[in-house]
């Protein structure tokens, strides 16, 4: 990507402001807690600031941290895919949130945004960003799920007719619990490796859909965040919850980033629920409102097309 100038401190002001809307705008909903911000400075290089909500009216816990890092030899979860950048020194920034609510009927989300760059004394240096935003449910709701990935995809349709198509099923590859042989949720949108055409199309395609986040996700809390729920509804919630810390600390790319990195270990396992479950050999009863989220939910389907 010779003779291609990048800007990494327009991309720090666009995380930084990113943050800032997004913690703005998940208090708002929540109406009881603030963010708690925690600033912190990495030994190895770089910094971030870490913001958390807990035990809110509506989020039982919501993390969105920023972080800017930076390290001498690029961690094995980055070069997996590209081990020619083995050895490189490496600088990475990104926002990254999770939010789990209390109330089952509101989705968890994830989503996040990021920019590397590897560097090679006497060789041009590699860039590129990668991101995306995906949606848990715990009890499905099709208007919901609808919702959800037409602003997705009203995110991508700049960039061409292909990109929705092309992230959405990335990113249905991408969180799909091998082990347990089933989707995390329902999906969303992924992508990593976003070089082409040229640093300022990528970079205006990574803030399109990191700016589409609260877009998404707020119009579904907002509708939900009041609906009744049952202690068996919440036991359901809890057992999922299981699945997802089994994503995270199994197969997610960033937590593995962040502990070959030497990270911060709370920022890292923020995205971890406060209360969760596992229960030996757990089923759901059939035909019950819980089965219809494995027979209706997760089953990566084209909720819009």
């Amino acid at each position: 990507m010779s003779n291609i100038k990048i800007d990494p401190q327009a991309v720090k002001a666009y995380l930084l402001n990113l943050q800032q809307e997004i913690c703005k705008s998940l208090a708002t909903v929540d109406s009881t807690k603030d963010f708690l911000q925690d600033k912190w400075d990495r030994p190895e290089g770089g910094s971030g600031i870490s913001r958390v909500l807990c035990n809110g009216s509506v989020f039982e816990k919501a993390g969105v941290n920023f972080s800017h890092v930076k390290g001498s030899n690029m961690p094995a979860s980055a070069t997996a895919s590209r081990p020619e950048l083995a050895g490189r020194s490496f600088e990475a920034m990104g926002v990254s949130l999770v939010v789990h609510p209390n109330n089952p009927h509101v989705p968890t989300t994830h989503a996040n945004v990021r920019f590397f760059i590897a560097s090679k004394e006497g060789a041009e240096p590699v860039w590129w960003f990668g991101g995306g935003l995906d949606l848990t449910p715990y009890y499905g709701y099709e208007e919901d799920c609808i919702h959800w990935h037409t602003v997705a995809k009203a995110s991508c349709v700049a960039f061409g007719d292909d990109v929705y198509p092309k992230y959405k099923k990335w990113c249905d590859e991408y969180f799909h619990i091998k082990h347990r042989n089933e989707p995390r949720g329902i999906g969303g949108l992924f992508f990593d490796d976003l070089q082409a055409p040229g640093f300022e199309q990528s970079f205006a395609r990574m803030k399109s859909i990191g700016s589409s986040f609260l877009e998404a996700y707020v119009p579904i809390v907002e509708k939900r965040k009041n609906t009744a729920f049952t202690d068996q509804q919440k036991d359901f919630q809890l057992h999922r919850r299981g699945r997802y810390v089994e994503f995270n600390l199994v197969y997610d790319r960033g937590t593995l980033f962040g502990l070959q990195s030497n990270g911060r270990t709370e920022s890292i396992l923020m995205s971890l629920p406060p209360e969760v479950k596992w229960s030996y050999d757990y089923q759901v009863a059939e035909n019950s409102q819980e089965s219809k989220l494995y027979s209706d939910f997760l089953i990566n389907k084209n909720w819009i097309d």
